[in-house]
């Protein structure tokens, strides 16, 4: 406790005060301007210039409501001779920041429940009736097994099952795609976005834009770079992928719409960037389940009042429509802030060179002394040590 005194003492009576010593030196001053020098740049170039730090910032918000159009001609030995337009291959017709374009399937034709011949593999195979237990289900299996084993084919006999009968033989995919017109079908993308900050609402469809000239424009990066329709084929090839090939398994592509606006200009500077890029796996495993499908059923009724069903299993293309974007509009605060924090920086060049001209260079002693000034008060009785620098 005893040498808690002195410690407390000097802890509590000592007072330290700047003191300015002008130091002539080449190489301290030299590296005193230019860590200052880089000091305003950053505050200059990159908080006030590129981060417009005099903002007030605010992210967009935003909805986007979708259209396709396109007609296309099937003709197999299942459907027969069958066109196919918007209604038929959107699936579901209306999403949110998503949309489904079917470019590929295969259908089961008039499917009713009854019992028939599981789809051959390793699991459903059989040589007798023992093989098949009775009333088991398999999650990848089209039915409830009923203990017998029957033939699929002439060379093949699988377990039977109660299901949707016949059932779903999806080994062959077309090749080419069913629907490969879809390449040159068309998108519309309505895009209305709001800054809530700023109370600033805008959309992709500009002012300028007549009826005339959206029935007829189709986005081109460098001709119509803000028309909001877009050919399908088109936007494939902008991400750097083949039509052709993507519409035999499907995929899903990005269409990204960024909004980034400086509201100190007019609005009509705030105009849309449109870039696309593919999302679905096309690495080393692109071979393990690959592209994009699911299955729809149509349902119907007979003339015997039997319900009976289309099953299609479609590929397609998923688009995904992303809107980024950011708005700033000057406000003094920000602006206050920045440049206080960009004046508190410069005191970093004055610790950079007083750590250098204390402790690194050759006459370092000498600064030190002049750095420091020590003085004594011997007031009542105390001898109090202070300290300016």
């Amino acid at each position: 406790m005893a040498r808690c005194g002195p410690a407390l003492a000097a802890f509590l009576f000592e007072y330290d005060t700047p003191r300015i010593v002008l130091l002539r030196s080449r190489k301290v001053g030299l590296m005193n301007r230019g860590v200052q020098l880089l000091i305003l740049a950053y505050v200059i170039g990159w908080v006030f210039v590129w981060e417009e730090g005099y903002q007030e910032k605010d992210s967009v918000v935003s909805s986007v409501i979708t259209k396709v159009k396109g007609v296309s001609v099937t003709n197999t030995s299942d459907m027969g001779l069958r066109v196919w337009d918007a209604a038929n291959y959107v699936v579901p017709a209306q999403q949110g920041n998503t949309l489904f374009v079917m470019t590929n399937m295969i259908v089961t034709l008039n499917q009713r429940q009854s019992t028939c011949a599981e789809f051959p593999d390793v699991k459903t195979e059989c040589n007798s009736d023992d093989d098949c237990p009775q009333g088991s289900m398999d999650v990848q299996g089209n039915g409830v097994t009923t203990g017998r084993c029957v033939p699929y084919n002439a060379h093949v006999k699988t377990c039977e099952v109660i299901g949707w009968c016949p059932v779903e033989n999806d080994t062959y995919v077309p090749r080419p795609a069913l629907l490969n017109a879809v390449e040159n079908f068309t998108i519309l993308v309505k895009n209305h976005i709001l800054y809530p900050k700023f109370n600033f609402t805008k959309r992709n469809v500009l002012p300028n834009i007549s009826d005339t000239y959206l029935k007829s424009c189709v986005y081109d990066a460098k001709t119509d770079p803000f028309c909001p329709i877009f050919r399908i084929g088109h936007i494939v090839k902008l991400a750097g992928q083949n039509f052709q090939e993507m519409a035999v398994k499907g995929g899903i592509m990005s269409i990204k719409i960024h909004w980034n606006c400086n509201l100190d200009w007019a609005s009509s500077y705030c105009l849309p960037k449109y870039s696309f890029r593919r999302l679905d796996d096309q690495g080393l495993n692109h071979t393990v389940s690959p592209g994009y499908n699911f299955r729809f059923a149509k349902y119907y009724q007979d003339a015997n009042g039997t319900e009976i069903r289309t099953l299609i299993k479609a590929y397609g293309i998923r688009f995904d429509i992303l809107v980024f974007g950011k708005a700033g509009k000057f406000d003094i605060i920000p602006t206050m802030i920045n440049i206080g924090s960009g004046l508190a920086l410069f005191g970093v060049a004055t610790v950079l060179c007083d750590i250098i001209v204390l402790y690194f260079m050759k006459k370092r002693f000498y600064y030190r002394e002049k750095k420091f000034k020590y003085v004594e008060d011997y007031d009542q009785g105390l001898t109090e040590t202070f300290r300016t620098e």
